[in-house]
């Protein structure tokens, strides 16, 4: 028996307006667009399932490990919390990959803001990335959707 396999998607990739401005960063790939029709994506927001309103505050991680707003409230349990959720699902529906949106606070897998809020990135990852990637799944971003592909066959 032939087992499709389930892939872990950021909603927002997928069109849903949960980013923390409430808009999206729907990714127009024909891969992708298949796997969706297959029933293979399972969309998910580790913010929105960690409690956080949409929109809500801009968030950064920053270099103790804590995610701060602009105005400096620490918002890093619903971080946390989202994150828990995420592998949770990934356990429950055994999903070994997941494709994640790039520079999040929470999605991110190689690169994040830096936490000063002046739009520059650093090398890192985001807290769901790296609990989810400790655990065994493989993360890759929207840029990286051939690379899936592959990795698929």
């Amino acid at each position: 028996m032939i087992t499709t396999p389930k892939i872990l998607v950021s909603a927002c990739l997928l069109g849903c307006p949960v980013r923390y401005d409430a808009q999206s960063k729907p990714v127009n790939h024909p891969v992708l667009q298949r796997w969706h029709a297959n029933g293979w994506l399972v969309p998910f927001c580790p913010e929105q399932a960690g409690g956080l309103p949409t929109p809500r505050p801009a968030a950064e991680l920053q270099q103790d490990g804590r995610v701060m707003t602009g105005e400096g409230k620490d918002v890093t349990a619903p971080f946390l919390k989202g994150a828990e959720q995420a592998l949770a699902l990934c356990q429950q529906q055994k999903i070994k990959y997941a494709l994640l949106k790039e520079s999040s606070p929470s999605c991110g897998s190689t690169n994040i803001y830096d936490g000063h809020f002046r739009g520059k990135k650093i090398a890192g990852e985001g807290m769901t990335s790296h609990l989810l990637r400790t655990h065994g799944i493989r993360i890759f971003s929207e840029q990286q959707i051939d690379e899936l592909f592959a990795t698929l066959g």
